[in-house]
């Protein structure tokens, strides 16, 4: 006689929530998040304090060049402000970096063989040597990408590369290159200096650096207006002489000691993982670099105090770090990398998250890492739900040149937030005119509401899909990111072929 065997509806039960439970372990819980949300959004519209903090600091401490007094105090400005929040587990991390500072700079274009002197408006580019004194042919390069470059490859040497920095006329699927990178392709055709065009109209200086690896390069870098640059290239158009450029400069270089700043918060129940947030504190010398990036890095600080106010104990440690020496090549935060690296602790970094320049987010980037969309579009909807005029537009593109990219490079996942800013904001980028006065409150309220509700999501959660990647990875990671070619032109691609 055949025997039926009866299950018990109580393990089938059992059964069935154990399924499901593996299948939704890497989804948040959405009403526990909304609730949490909620009480973020009425906070941070109700209490923040980054736009006043941030305005405070432009008058007292000015900008936030590292090495200098401004970069001391803008240090110890952060440290204090985090203490008034709360924090008890506030440390600075030292690092030593090679402390670039601009002295005097000149630039005259002459005919050849004439003594027609025109002297030009002019801004070194840092780490331009401490020293130069060149004479040398414009050779117009126009848009310097590596195309543009190898045109011209047997005309370049001994000579002055005429550059724009960013894309005038570009071409369709054209990728613009960092100017240091644009620097680096130049040194390697053998120019003996270097003039960047800035693009934005009212004559509009930028400065930032020339080199990919925050140490002096070997030829002088320099950008001039965009209507200097026009004029040069309509006389170069009618002299029938090649025209000289002369670049006289100096600068000052030496080894100092800077400190990121770093407040913790325990995780509850996962403490030896960690979420890092980080934005850079420094700026560049020729404003107050509110927007370059005081409005990321006092967002973080903002986001910290939300977290204080709020008592939010989430399940994992997360870090607010305020890096010093990006805008000189990253300095800061791949002092951190390394250190970690050094103590076998990157594996304990489960996500990193940069605001640099960061502003009234309309959505989440997944930085190429497809594991945590489906994780990232749950809490977008979230966010939305809670504050309707969130957009949730998902992208999923990483990128390089901010602080992410340390850890990125060793494989950490990075997580960002598609920001915006307005065209006459972004023409102050690196330039005279980045002041308090270019920072809107409210979008700036908007940075610290939905980062705080992206950070804590991926700090309390139950579990997150994305795992630090290995080497191969890696590298096979940034090759399908479209990386691989500006990490070569940088020198930074480990990689063998």
């Amino acid at each position: 006689m055949a025997r039926t065997f009866y299950v018990p509806r109580f393990r089938i039960a059992l059964f069935c929530l154990s399924a499901v439970g593996s299948l939704t372990a890497f989804y948040p819980d959405k009403l526990s998040l909304q609730k949490v949300f909620t009480r973020i959004n009425e906070e941070v519209k109700g209490h923040s304090r980054a736009y006043e903090t941030l305005a405070d600091a432009s008058k007292q401490v000015g900008h936030r060049l590292t090495g200098s007094s401004n970069g001391t105090r803008a240090e110890t400005y952060a440290f204090d402000l985090l203490a008034s929040y709360g924090f008890k587990e506030i440390r600075y991390e030292p690092f030593e970096v090679e402390a670039w500072t601009r002295d005097t700079v000149t630039l005259s274009v002459v005919p050849y063989r004439s003594d027609n002197f025109r002297e030009v408006s002019v801004v070194a580019l840092a780490h331009s040597p401490v020293e130069a004194h060149i004479q040398g042919e414009i050779i117009d390069v126009g848009n310097g990408l590596e195309g543009d470059f190898a045109a011209i490859k047997n005309k370049l040497k001994g000579k002055v590369a005429l550059v724009n920095i960013g894309l005038a006329a570009p071409t369709k699927g054209a990728r613009n290159l960092h100017r240091s990178e644009k620097t680096a392709l130049a040194i390697q055709y053998g120019a003996s200096g270097v003039i960047m065009v800035n693009l934005v109209p009212g004559n509009v200086l930028l400065t930032g650096t020339a080199s990919v690896t925050g140490k002096l390069i070997p030829i002088p870098s320099v950008c001039i207006s965009l209507e200097s640059g026009q004029a040069l290239r309509a006389w170069m158009q009618e002299e029938r002489s090649p025209l000289h450029a002369l670049i006289d400069m100096t600068n000052t270089s030496r080894k100092i000691r800077a400190r990121n700043v770093v407040a913790t918060l325990s995780g509850s129940k996962y403490p030896d993982e960690k979420i890092i947030v980080g934005g850079h504190l420094d700026s560049w010398d020729l404003a107050t670099g509110a927007i370059d990036n005081g409005i990321g890095s006092f967002a973080v600080m903002d986001i910290a105090r939300t977290f204080k106010a709020l008592k939010l104990k989430p399940k994992r440690t997360v870090e607010f770090v305020l890096f010093m020496g990006e805008e000189q090549g990253l300095l800061g935060s791949r002092a951190m990398v390394d250190e970690l690296k050094q103590a076998g602790q990157l594996d304990k970094v489960r996500y990193m998250m940069n605001l640099d320049m960061t502003n009234d987010p309309n959505g989440l980037n997944a930085f190429g890492r497809s594991d945590i969309v489906p994780f990232l579009n749950t809490v977008g909807e979230t966010m939305q739900q809670v504050e309707p005029a969130f957009a949730n537009q998902m992208q999923n593109q990483a990128g390089l040149h901010s602080d992410h990219q340390p850890f990125m490079l060793e494989g950490v996942p990075v997580v960002g937030m598609n920001g915006h800013l307005s065209k006459e904001v972004l023409n102050c980028y690196h330039a005279n005119c980045d002041h308090i006065n270019l920072v809107n409150a409210d979008q700036l309220k908007n940075t610290v509401r939905y980062a705080t509700m992206l950070l804590y999501a991926l700090a309390d959660a139950d579990d997150i899909p994305t795992r630090r990647q290995t080497d191969t990875q890696t590298r096979d990671y940034l090759v399908t990111q479209g990386l691989r070619t500006p990490l070569q032109i940088a020198n930074e691609w480990r990689w063998k072929e």
